[in-house]
């Protein structure tokens, strides 16, 4: 699991000044896609953090939010990168 929640050695989270909620377009549409999919049943919520959770260390670490994100939704579909892909 990747949950790093309450662990030291990651430094300070320093938020933006003015931080939107999305920094590009792609991000808000991973965002309505992933809240789509939970609505019409595709998957559960808790399905979803759990595949974001099974992301190898490595690329857990390296990706951002919506990174992750992506990736929970193409494991969880087939799609690009998922286990049916």
């Amino acid at each position: 699991m990747n949950d790093v929640g309450g662990q030291t050695g990651f430094g300070p989270v320093v938020p933006e000044e003015n931080e939107p909620v999305f920094h590009a377009d792609w991000e808000a549409r991973v965002y309505a896609l992933n809240v789509s999919l939970v609505r019409r049943g595709v998957y559960s919520l808790d399905e979803f953090r759990d595949a974001v959770e099974r992301m190898p260390p490595q690329e857990y670490l390296a990706a951002s939010y919506y990174e992750r994100w992506l990736h929970a939704i193409e494991e969880l579909t087939g799609g690009a990168g998922g286990a049916d892909g």
